[in-house]
């Protein structure tokens, strides 16, 4: 029989616990080797109706299959890839594929689904697996869906699931899994030794640049991948060169190469020492393909070639170098394919992560959700001061790492009832976008006012129709400056000056002579300008305002209309808004 670590029995026991309650779709984050099969054996061990597990490729389902016999348990195959087709044992491990076309007996008496890899699951209502779950649903409507993954996150899509255990939102949009029961983090697993350490090394000798196809904002074709390849065609002997030289250097035992496309893969092969390489594709047959995988297992080739097809479901322990000679804007792929090296092996203290492609994702700490505001923003921790909840916003800091300005929305933290497992947002706001009819504060994205429905205007659009408006002046400002002034009638008042690389420039004023002045000044300056906005300033002054400039923040653009023979600032827009 099997022993559970602490951190499988607590994932266990927060499932058991939130499928007493509810049986909204949930997940299981747990790394790569940190034994998802063991939680799923034991799950399926104690579930009292029958289990039904799933994966997408037929190496995952005989993987968790064969974990799951070996201790001592009974359970059936339905995967024509494995020639089998069993349905009658109480815990069956099927391919997607083979499942889908099943027929409606099939389906009978399931009271658990277990989904492995489950970010391929989405809300699309015409894929397999939405088909298998509404045929599972129709026998039993209370039937639990559980999903494990090492990447709870889609290229495109973000977060897969709406709230972790941990009382953070991790999306407000409509996900199919609705909570994450239990999630370790990978530096849990290296630092008590469960996986091996990765070593990350960013610029070794030379590396492609795929800097235009990373940077564009849009997912690339293998022919763009192919162009650049053919352009930097003299690199790929150099970069093969230095990947065998590390491997002899350092007596490497499993070096698997991800290249970026079938040409790029047989051009790799062709450079890589004879009868120590081989390489696996797309449409390699399926004998040939488990003989390659078998002889690298058994350390007979060193040197392991392919073309996305070994991301998952591909366990040999021994490797020891991962090169990645491919372009991903994908956190999840990327952090499949370093998986692959993270098992522990004897004699093995490490492995090295080798990047010839400029990939800029951290390895720990995958940046999931929304866009860098500016190149040189870094993750900041924000408390919110409402509910205490830490945040990872993008922001700046200064040359000792102090906070200066943070670009965070909404905060994510929130409360979980325990008893019914519905999630309760915190909801305080950072940084929010106004009705100009209701006043109701909206998410900056928001396209509708969520109280009373009127149309928001967002920031492009009003550049858009200021630049075509004879009555609208447009500035990028450069500069801010502050300066106390007095008016005609012996008044103080704060002149705010903004200027742009031509010093031409835009004011406004800011009187502080009554309660109803400092109310103004904080919802039309104070509230959109703080670099920290949770903070609270006690001005109440020109001087106080003046003394406070360090913590404002310049608008990345003003929008003036004119007004008599002046021109008057109406819109400020900032960069978290574009």
């Amino acid at each position: 029989m099997y022993e559970l670590r602490d951190y499988q029995k607590t994932a266990v026991n927060n499932t058991l616990n939130y499928f007493r309650k509810t049986n909204a779709p949930a997940v299981i984050v747990l790394p790569t080797g940190a034994g998802k099969s063991l939680v799923i054996a034991e799950l399926a061990r104690i579930a009292k109706g029958r289990v039904l597990v799933l994966a997408h490729v037929k190496e995952l389902v005989e993987q968790n299959h064969q974990k799951y016999e070996s201790y001592g348990l009974e359970a059936g195959i339905y995967s024509a890839g494995l020639s089998k087709k069993e349905s009658h044992q109480k815990v069956i491990f099927g391919s997607i594929q083979s499942v889908a076309r099943a027929n409606d007996d099939f389906f009978k008496d399931f009271t658990l689904v277990v989904i492995d890899e489950c970010h391929r699951v989405g809300l699309e209502q015409e894929t397999q697996y939405s088909q298998v779950i509404k045929k599972l649903q129709a026998d039993n409507e209370d039937i639990c869906v559980l999903g494990l993954t090492a990447t709870p996150y889609r290229m495109g899509l973000g977060w897969i699931f709406n709230y972790s255990h941990r009382g953070v939102e991790r999306t407000k949009e409509s996900r199919f899994f609705k909570n994450c029961v239990y999630e370790l983090p990978l530096d849990y697993m290296i630092k008590h030794k469960y996986l091996t350490p990765p070593v990350k090394i960013e610029i070794p000798v030379t590396s492609y640049d795929f800097s235009e196809l990373m940077e564009k904002g849009s997912k690339f074709t293998n022919a763009e991948v192919e162009e650049v390849l053919q352009s930097q065609r003299r690199l790929t002997p150099l970069i093969v060169k230095n990947i065998v030289d590390i491997a002899e250097k350092y007596d490497r035992k499993g070096i698997m190469i991800f290249s970026s496309t079938v040409n790029h893969a047989k051009e790799i092969l062709e450079y890589l020492p004879k009868g120590e390489a081989q390489i696996i594709l797309g449409d390699t047959d399926e004998a040939s393909r488990d003989q390659i995988i078998n002889d690298f297992k058994d350390k007979k080739i060193k040197y392991l070639v392919n073309v996305s097809v070994l991301t998952t479901g591909f366990d040999a322990p021994h490797v020891d170098v991962i090169a990645i000679l491919r372009p991903t804007d994908s956190v999840s792929l990327y952090q499949q394919i370093i998986g692959r090296g993270l098992r522990l092996a004897e004699g093995k203290k490490d492995c090295l992560v080798l990047d010839y492609a400029g990939i800029p994702h951290d390895i720990y700490a995958p940046e999931i959700g929304d866009k860098k505001p500016t190149p040189n923003s870094v993750n900041v921790p924000i408390p919110c001061p409402q509910c205490g909840f830490e945040n990872n916003f993008w922001g700046k800091v200064d040359d000792d790492g102090n906070i200066i300005e943070h670009y965070g929305r909404t905060c994510r933290g929130g409360i979980q009832d325990p008893e019914t497992m519905l999630f309760k947002p915190c909801g305080y706001r950072f940084r929010f976008k106004t009705c100009p009819s209701c006043q109701t504060q909206n998410d900056l994205s928001a396209r509708e006012c969520q109280k009373c429905k009127e149309v928001l205007v967002d920031a492009d659009t009003k550049l858009k129709q200021a630049r075509l408006s004879k009555g609208a002046h447009i500035l990028k400002p450069d500069s801010i400056e502050l300066e106390e002034r007095i008016d005609k009638r012996g008044k103080t008042y704060l002149q705010v000056r903004y200027y742009d690389f031509d010093a031409k420039y835009l004011a406004e004023n800011h009187y502080f002579e009554s309660e109803s002045d400092i109310k103004k000044f904080n919802v039309n300056f104070l509230r959109s300008h703080m670099r920290r906005p949770e903070f609270e300033l006690p001005i109440e002054s020109v001087s106080d305002a003046i003394r406070c400039q360090p913590l404002y923040r310049m608008p990345a653009f003003l929008i003036a209309r004119k007004q008599g023979k002046f021109w008057r600032i109406t819109e400020k827009i900032f960069a978290e808004e574009l």
